[in-house]
């Protein structure tokens, strides 16, 4: 796979001409490709992200984050994705499938309890079936970083000979782990991680 660019596409123009050129190269040299589509309203409007996003889709296969806006919807409505029901996920999966020919497609999926407590799974779509995988409770110290670990974890998954499934479960226990260890790195293990996915089905962390 590419490695991380260290930047966002909604910087400047020159930052997503240099993302779509990135792309570009490693399609051509027949890598694998990702993008996390985690849309940041502060950075740029609904209409430039969606404009130079799908650009950037043609030329990626795994699809991470993927929200409303690509424009694609269940049934036809403009509900967000983040209040999606589990079955509209495929609908919507499918659709970008279908578009841009993505491989992978993962979103992971939040509950608050309250600020310091939530809960967090994920799902990935493999172009035939969704993988939805555990349910872990995290006592939030610090959340940040936790999608990056959650894209991270599911690559190093992949890329270490795992199946979707057993990518996405790596990736939601590494993201879960990072809820727990202050600043924007996650310094957890892989064998902290294994411990975590191989546990008694609780969802509870123990570090």
């Amino acid at each position: 796979m590419v490695p991380y660019l260290g930047h966002h596409p909604a910087l400047s123009d020159k930052a997503a001409a240099l993302t779509l050129a990135a792309l570009k190269a490693a399609k051509a040299k027949g890598l694998t490709t990702s993008l996390d589509l985690n849309y940041r309203k502060k950075l740029w409007t609904a209409e430039k992200a969606r404009e130079t996003l799908t650009q950037l889709c043609q030329y990626v296969d795994v699809c991470l984050g993927p929200d409303a806006t690509l424009g694609f919807h269940p049934e036809d409505t403009d509900v967000d994705l983040s209040n999606l029901k589990q079955d509209d996920y495929k609908i919507v999966f499918k659709q970008l499938a279908d578009k841009y020919g993505f491989k992978y497609i993962a979103s992971t999926l939040r509950g608050s309890q309250s600020a310091s407590d939530n809960s967090i799974s994920a799902m990935i779509f493999d172009g035939t079936e969704i993988h939805h995988t555990k349910q872990y409770n995290v006592r939030i110290v610090d959340r940040v970083g936790a999608g990056d670990s959650f894209a991270s974890g599911l690559i190093y998954g992949l890329v270490a000979g795992l199946n979707a499934a057993q990518a996405a479960e790596f990736g939601i226990a590494a993201s879960a782990l990072k809820h727990t260890i202050p600043g924007d790195m996650n310094h957890a293990t892989v064998a902290e991680i294994e411990t975590l996915i191989g546990g008694d089905g609780s969802g509870k962390i123990q570090r």
